[in-house]
C-alpha cells in the first residue's frame, strides 16, 4: 500500500513537471500578464526622461531595486541622496545596464565622505540606435536617440554618535538632455537640419532624501545598526523642449517623480532583507500611478563574496532578479540577470554589470582606533581608582568626537565615584 502511494506521488509529480516543461514561453508569458492585468496603468508612458527610471545596473537591480532604506554604496544617487553621509568609503564606479533589445546605458558614479559630510556625482547615458527610412525601404539616416542625465549631491548626517547614528540628509542637482537626431525629408532624402533640436529637452531637477539608522532585534555584535529605514523624492523639477523651432520653448511632458520609502534589516549578520515602495506621481496633472514594490535579500558568505536576488512588481510587469558580488584588491563587481516575466525570456536583455573601486575611508577607522585606545585607557585607570585621570583621558575622546556616548557615560561614572568617596571622607572627619 505504501509502495503504491509512492508510485502514485511520483507519478503526479512527475506529471506535473512534464506539463510544466511542456509549456512554451509564450504560454507562460500570457498567464502570468493574465494575473496581473488588474495592475495595469492606464497613466503609464504620459511622462518624459524615462531612462530616470532605469537602474544603474549591477547591485540595485539584483536586489530588485529595493534600495531606498538600504543604500550601501555609490548607488544610494539613484535612489537616496541622504545616504551619502553614511558610505564607509569613498567609490569610484562604472555601470553597463543592456536594457531590452538596442537599448543600453552606462553610468560613472563617485563618493566622497569627510567624517559626517559627503559628496557625490554621476554621469548617466541612456542610448538607443536610431535608423530611419524612406517610403521604398531604403536606409536614409542613421544615429542615436540619447537620454544623457548627471547630478551633484551632498549629504549630512545630523547628531551622529555612538548609540544613536544620526539623520541624514541630503539633496542632489540634476540636469538632462534628451538628444534626437536629425530626421530626413521623405521627397529628397536628405536631412533636414536642426529637426532633431526641436524634440530634443532640456531637464532640470532635483532629489530630497533622509535616512535613519538604529538597532532593532539584532542577534549579533557590531557597531553598525542593523536597520535603516529611507524616505526620497525623486526627479523633482520640469522639463522644456522647442529649442530653435519657431513656436519657441515650451514645456514638455512631466518628468517621472517618484515618492519612496524603504526599509532594511538585517537580524543575523549573512543576510540583509529589504522593502521598497515607490509611488510614481505626475506633478503636471497631479496623478498618482499604480504602486511600485520590490524586495531584495543579500546573503553573504565571506567578506569577499555575496550573493543577492530581488523580485519586483511595477505596473503589470513582475521582474525577478539575481546576481553577486564579489571583491578583489580593492576592487568590487556586481553582475545582474534581470527576467521579465511578461515581455522576454531572451538571456541578453536586462544584463548589467558594476564595477567599484574603493579609495579607503578617508582614515575614519584610524581615528577610531585612537578612539578605542583611549578609551580602553580610561577603563584601566578607572579600575585602578585614578578616577580623575580616567576623566582627563576620556575628555580626550570627547575632543576627538563629541557624541562618543561611552566616553561621556565614563566621565558621569567617575566623577559620581570621586563625589561618594568625597562625602566619605568629610563623614569620617566627624567621627
Amino acid at each position: 500500500m505504501k509502495m503504491a502511494r509512492c508510485f502514485l506521488i511520483t507519478g503526479f509529480l512527475l506529471t506535473i513537471r512534464l506539463s510544466v516543461f511542456a509549456l512554451d514561453y509564450s504560454s507562460v508569458t500570457s498567464a502570468l500578464s493574465d494575473v496581473f492585468y488588474t495592475r495595469i496603468d492606464q497613466n503609464e508612458g504620459t511622462t518624459t526622461f524615462r531612462s530616470l527610471l532605469i537602474p544603474f545596473g549591477g547591485r540595485t537591480e539584483s536586489l530588485g531595486s529595493a534600495y531606498t532604506g538600504f543604500c550601501d554604496d555609490v548607488s544610494y544617487l539613484q535612489f537616496n541622496p541622504a545616504a551619502g553621509s553614511i558610505q564607509n568609503q569613498t567609490q569610484l564606479a562604472l555601470y553597463h545596464n543592456q536594457w531590452i533589445a538596442d537599448s543600453k546605458m552606462e553610468t560613472i558614479a563617485f563618493t566622497t565622505r569627510k567624517t559626517n559630510f559627503s559628496l557625490g556625482s554621476f554621469l548617466s547615458c541612456f542610448y538607443v540606435p536610431f535608423t530611419e527610412y524612406n517610403l521604398f525601404g531604403d536606409r536614409v539616416a542613421g544615429s542615436y536617440y540619447t537620454e544623457t542625465v548627471g547630478g551633484i549631491n551632498a549629504s549630512y548626517n545630523f547628531l551622529a554618535g555612538y548609540n544613536f547614528k544620526g539623520l541624514a540628509l541630503g539633496m542632489t542637482i540634476k540636469g538632462g538632455w534628451r538628444g534626437m537626431p536629425d530626421y530626413t525629408d521623405n521627397d529628397t532624402n536628405s536631412l533636414i537640419e536642426g529637426s532633431g533640436l526641436e524634440q530634443s529637452a532640456l531637464a532640470v531637477m532635483a532629489d530630497v532624501g533622509l535616512m535613519l539608522q538604529f538597532n532593532f532585534l539584532k542577534f549579533y555584535s557590531s557597531r553598525d545598526a542593523n536597520v535603516r529605514f529611507g524616505l526620497s523624492v525623486m526627479n523633482l523639477g520640469a522639463a522644456f523642449t522647442g529649442f530653435g523651432s519657431s513656436k519657441g520653448i515650451v514645456l514638455d511632458d512631466a518628468l517621472p517623480t517618484i515618492l519612496a520609502g524603504g526599509l532594511s534589516l538585517k537580524f543575523i549578520k549573512p543576510i540583509t532583507i529589504s522593502v521598497d515602495v515607490k509611488i510614481p506621481v505626475n506633478l503636471q496633472t497631479g496623478t498618482f500611478y499604480m504602486l511600485n514594490e520590490s524586495l531584495g535579500i543579500e546573503v553573504q558568505f565571506t567578506k569577499f563574496l555575496s550573493f543577492l536576488t530581488g523580485f519586483q512588481i511595477k505596473g503589470a510587469t513582475p521582474a525577478f532578479s539575481t546576481g553577486f558580488e564579489f571583491e578583489v584588491f580593492k576592487l568590487r563587481l556586481n553582475f545582474n540577470y534581470t527576467l521579465d516575466f511578461t515581455s522576454s525570456f531572451n538571456p541578453f536583455n536586462r544584463v548589467s554589470i558594476g564595477a567599484k573601486i574603493l579609495f579607503g575611508d578617508n582614515g575614519r577607522s584610524k581615528v577610531q582606533e585612537q578612539i578605542d585606545l583611549l578609551y580602553r585607557e580610561g577603563l584601566a585607570l578607572y579600575s585602578q581608582g585614578k578616577w580623575q585621570e580616567a576623566i582627563d583621558v576620556w575628555n580626550e575622546v570627547l575632543k576627538i568626537n563629541k557624541r562618543y556616548d561611552p566616553a561621556r557615560l565614563g566621565i558621569e561614572s567617575a566623577q559620581s565615584e570621586i563625589e561618594m568617596f568625597r562625602k566619605i571622607k568629610e563623614s569620617l572627619k566627624f567621627e
